[in-house]
C-alpha cells in the first residue's frame, strides 16, 4: 500500500468514528515493510476521553513490538497528535508521524465553527516529542478532514465560511 492509501484509510476511519457519534479521527500504524500493523479510530465518547486512535496505537505497539520495530514504524493519522497522544508516541519510541491536518489548522476550524476550546492546550507534536520526525499537513487532503469536522459540529462544510 502507498502513503496515499494509508492516508485515505485514515480518512475512512475518521468517517467511521463520525458515523458512530465520535469526533472524526483515524490512524494507521505501518511497519517498516509497508504492511499495516494496526488501525484505530476515535472512541473517546465511550466514556473514556483518552480513547484516541494515536494513543491506542502507541499502547499496542509498546506491548506488541520490539524497540526496533517501533522505531521503524510510521503512524499515519488524520490529524496531528494532541499532547496526550504525542507523549504516548514519544514514550513508546515510535517512528515518524504523517498527519493530514495540523493542530493549528484544527484550532482555526474549531474557532470558525464557534466550538469551545477543550481542557488541554493544543500543542503540536514537535513541542511535546521533539525527536519524532513529522510530515504534514497534507494540504491536498486537509479539505476532506475539514469537511468531516464541520459535519461533526452540525455544519455541512459547504459554503459555510469555513476554510
Amino acid at each position: 500500500m502507498s502513503r496515499e492509501d494509508h492516508l485515505n484509510r485514515c480518512i475512512a476511519l475518521a468517517e467511521e468514528a463520525l458515523e458512530a457519534g465520535d469526533a472524526p479521527f483515524g490512524s494507521v500504524l505501518v511497519g517498516a515493510d509497508g504492511s499495516v500493523l494496526r488501525e484505530a479510530r476515535n472512541r473517546a465518547r465511550t466514556g473514556d476521553p483518552t480513547q484516541h486512535p494515536e494513543f491506542e496505537l502507541a499502547r499496542w505497539a509498546a506491548q506488541n513490538l520490539s524497540e526496533e520495530a517501533r522505531a521503524a514504524a510510521t503512524v499515519y493519522t488524520s490529524g496531528e497528535h494532541c499532547p496526550m497522544c504525542s507523549a504516548a508516541h514519544g514514550w513508546a519510541g515510535l517512528g515518524p508521524v504523517v498527519f493530514i491536518h495540523s493542530t493549528d489548522q484544527l484550532a482555526g476550524w474549531m474557532a470558525e465553527l464557534g466550538v469551545e476550546k477543550g481542557p488541554v492546550a493544543q500543542l503540536g507534536i514537535a513541542r511535546i516529542a521533539p525527536n519524532v520526525p513529522v510530515e504534514g499537513p497534507i494540504e491536498e487532503l486537509a479539505g476532506r478532514m475539514r469537511a468531516l469536522h464541520a459535519r461533526a459540529h452540525g455544519r455541512d462544510g459547504q459554503g459555510d465560511g469555513i476554510r
